[in-house]
């Protein structure tokens, strides 16, 4: 099973300065619409050839998002079968960022 976080999880994390990667599996006009600061944008379908660029910081978490959480479930199991222990889908994904943290990202 892969592990949630939820977005109120994630803020406080981001705000406490905690160590994370924010991995945004949409498409790049989706990420032109709306992203999470500093996110590095490799599209699911993409992933399999791409995921070498995914080099979070030291004791990082990677967190993957996307429109809703459903492509980033996809996206975090497949990093966690290529071995990365701290991954985990962002339940909501932007949307729920958008509505519950930052209303200043887009909703689309």
């Amino acid at each position: 099973m892969i592990a949630q976080i939820t977005v109120r999880e994630l803020d406080r994390i981001l705000k406490a300065g905690e160590a994370v990667l924010l991995l945004d599996v949409r498409q790049p006009e989706e990420h032109s619409l709306a992203a999470l600061p500093n996110s590095v944008l490799i599209p699911l379908h993409q992933l399999p050839q791409r995921f070498a660029e995914v080099q979070p910081p030291p004791d990082a978490q990677v967190v993957v998002y996307c429109h809703h959480g459903v492509r980033s479930l996809r996206g975090a199991a497949f990093l966690a079968q290529q071995g990365f222990e701290r991954v985990a889908s962002l339940a909501g994904g932007i949307d729920a960022w958008s509505r519950e943290i930052d209303p200043r990202v887009p909703c689309y």
